[in-house]
């Protein structure tokens, strides 16, 4: 290519990056040339060179639930702001769902090197797995729940008062035995637990019937027919821990001929996209998923070129709608 354009190998080199340092006609010569006789750059090379794999790491960890899908709405949705935001900046994407079978799974991914960076949806129970990698590897951003003095980079939503917010609404709707419908094992839905356990505190109520629903879809409704068969009649609001497992609920109230909101109200938490699309509607708690996955791939690139990102923490917004 040199040859041909008559310059010498590094204006090549540049004019194919589109390297501001060669002039604009010759830039322009070269690249056609590039187009004329069918020449495109190798990549891998190009990667050896930088030392940039161009390849950021989605990884989705299922230490607590190792039967959940990709499928799942709230992973969708948020790998479809992920993606968008990755590869507009011109770069690719390895998607892997991992369940964590040795304490240092996370080093493995990492320590591949295939990435340029590791972005986490959740973090699953393994805060202890991820604090040990954010101790030595920084391009590393989770999504999920901030606690104070954590090493890693966190983007997530307030989850505590987003809880809080649910039972507030359920107190304020007439519910006085309120039900929380998911494992307690991870730190989001651990704090969501908490900040509903709190409102029902303040307004003097008993504290709310926890039940373990696993996020898997093949058994979470037959989970939750079980757990309302067990209570009957004995509570009239249901706060769950996610969108799914709410609208789950939402289908077998209404198998058992349970009106909704009439003698149970239910909450859900994350405002997925299906959340306004459910009979009757979903009143939830959002987490602004667009916003926070914007957030963890500016973090993210913060870190690769060598600065600082501190963790997010976004305020919750209770959605009203139908079902409570």
């Amino acid at each position: 290519m040199a040859k041909l354009a008559g310059v010498n190998t590094a204006t090549v080199s540049r004019a194919l990056a589109d390297s501001p340092l060669v002039k604009t006609d010759t830039k322009a010569r070269i690249q056609a040339l590039a187009q004329e006789h069918g020449f495109r750059p190798n990549q891998m090379a190009k990667r050896l060179r930088t030392q940039r794999t161009g390849v950021v790491g989605v990884v989705v960890p299922l230490g607590h639930e190792k039967r959940q899908h990709l499928s799942d709405p709230f992973f969708m949705a948020m790998l479809g702001h992920l993606a968008d935001a990755l590869t507009e900046n011109g770069y690719d994407i390895m998607l892997s769902r991992v369940i964590p079978n040795t304490p240092d799974w996370l080093e493995a991914v990492i320590g591949s090197g295939m990435l340029d960076g590791v972005l986490l949806i959740g973090q699953s129970d393994q805060f202890e797995a991820i604090e040990r990698a954010a101790a030595h590897y920084r391009p590393l951003v989770a999504w999920g729940s901030h606690w104070p003095e954590q090493a890693h980079c966190s983007v997530g939503t307030d989850n505590f008062a987003g809880g809080r917010m649910a039972g507030d609404r359920l107190v304020a709707g007439g519910a006085r035995r309120v039900a929380f419908l998911g494992e307690v094992r991870t730190p989001e839905i651990s704090q969501r637990h908490a900040g509903l356990c709190a409102a029902l505190q303040s307004a003097g109520l008993a504290a709310p019937l926890q039940f373990d629903v696993h996020l898997a879809s093949d058994v979470m409704e037959q989970e939750i027919s079980a757990h309302i068969a067990k209570v009957g009649d004995a509570i009239d609001g249901i706060f769950a821990a996610s969108d799914v497992i709410a609208m789950t609920t939402l289908r077998v109230l209404a198998d058992r001929g349970v009106a909704v909101p009439g003698q149970i109200r239910v909450i859900g938490y994350d405002d997925i996209p299906l959340a306004a699309q459910t009979v009757p509607r979903l009143t939830t708690v959002r987490q602004d998923i667009a916003t926070g996955a914007k957030a963890m791939v500016e973090a993210l690139f913060a870190r690769i070129g060598g600065e600082d990102a501190a963790s997010v923490q976004m305020t919750p917004v209770l959605v009203g709608r139908d079902s409570a």
